[in-house]
């Protein structure tokens, strides 16, 4: 059994930030159907890599999800996602804004009214009102304009996009959040709600220290590269073969390294006495360490240092990092037949998560999710007849 056995959700939502909610919630055993429209998400066209015609970036975030082929723009596909709703605890989506609305499916206008114990998750861009409020909004132009890039790079160079959907993934995390603290309300006063996670407010909710530190001081923060404006040593620093990283947080680990690498002075150095020193003095002292770890290998200064409790870390490639035996020993990748992902960093000691869906093809599971609903098989034909529904087999084009 897992913790949200008996949980029904409706994800309507596509790319990413809604199908990772969705998929949190699946693997903790919430049974979730997935409604794409005839073209599908438009993640199963983002490759390569393939897969048996299966796009990497839509497996990874799909999976332990029934998928139906519903099309939203006919009346009577919106007639199947509300019979779809009648016992959902929660419906996921990010259609542009007003979307539902104009659809007659509007939260407050209708779903509020005939499923008042129905959770609403909307994701968004921007909300739907102030200067921004509708604008379509995608992770890299809203790490642009929320300040994240402009705090990634390295100091002379150019404001540089991070290599991971942050915002994205950071807004899937905080909609499952909402969606938790709605359940748990609802457990008290039997009432849904609606719950709104947008990418901007996610990704200045994400841009930590620097937004605490223009809030104290009124100045924009500076591009300091793989070192961090609070603290130091904090940063990448050669050695004799690859550079490790160091997050030195407190004067007793700062301690501890110094003297496991001969330099027991630099601790009584007016320059680096506290970590505001180092971090006033940290070229210096990134010289200085520099010189200390060329005598070293980077592996080798990594199990010395962590033998002294000093947070630190040789700089993997992915695959290293996949492959890596801490990977393995905490079982982070989920095998589902030969799909293979990374599996829910949630740990849960008596209901852990389970694998049990791959991510299915378009349609792959129309019939048989809206026979479970009550259509009978003449309505089902039906609608398979007039392109309201699709069953499996759609081809998408893939560039």
């Amino acid at each position: 059994m897992s913790a949200l056995n008996g949980l029904k959700v409706v994800d309507l939502s596509r790319v990413l930030g809604g199908p990772l909610c969705a998929q949190i919630l699946g693997d903790h055993g919430a049974s979730v159907i997935k409604v794409e429209g005839p073209d599908g998400d438009e993640t199963r066209t983002w490759g390569p890599p393939f897969r048996d015609g299966q796009a990497s970036y839509f497996a990874g975030i799909n999976r332990n999800k029934q998928t139906v082929c519903v099309d939203l723009s006919q009346p009577q596909g919106r007639d199947v996602v509300l019979r779809l709703l009648e016992d959902a605890d929660v419906l996921i989506e990010n259609f542009k804004t007003g979307t539902l609305e104009r659809w007659g499916m509007g939260y407050q206008e209708i779903l509020a009214t005939r499923f008042p114990r129905l959770i609403h998750c909307r994701i968004t861009g921007f909300g739907d009102s102030g200067p921004l409020g509708g604008v379509a909004g995608y992770d890299a132009a809203v790490q642009a304009l929320a300040g994240l890039m402009s705090v990634n790079g390295e100091p002379e160079g150019q404001p540089t996009r991070m290599g991971v959907p942050i915002v994205d993934v950071t807004t899937g995390l905080n909609a499952t959040i909402g969606i938790l603290i709605a359940l748990s309300e609802r457990s008290r006063s039997g009432l849904g709600q609606q719950i709104e996670s947008t990418l901007f407010d996610n990704a200045l909710a994400a841009l930590y220290p620097h937004s605490i530190n223009s809030l104290f001081t009124g100045k924009p923060p500076k591009r300091s590269g793989n070192g961090h404006p609070n603290i130091a040593p904090y940063d990448s620093y050669a050695t004799g073969t690859e550079p490790i990283f160091l997050a030195v947080g407190n004067n007793g680990q700062f301690a501890r390294m110094c003297v496991a690498i001969g330099r027991d002075e630099l601790p009584g150095d007016v320059r680096f006495a506290t970590n505001a020193d180092r971090a006033a003095h940290r070229f210096e002292l990134k010289a200085e360490l520099e010189r200390a770890f060329n005598r070293f290998e980077a592996k080798q200064l990594f199990t010395l240092l962590t033998g002294v409790n000093v947070p630190c870390g040789v700089i993997h490639s992915v695959v290293e990092a996949l492959e890596h035996p801490h990977t393995v020993h905490r079982e982070m990748i989920a095998k589902i037949g030969p799909h293979s992902a990374v599996a829910s960093p949630i740990k849960l000691s008596r209901t852990p998560a389970s694998y049990r869906i791959a991510p299915q093809e378009i349609g792959e599971s129309t019939r048989r999710v809206l026979g479970e609903h009550g259509f009978s098989a003449s309505e089902i034909e039906s609608l398979l007849a007039g392109g309201v529904i699709r069953q499996g087999g759609l081809e998408i084009i893939r560039k």
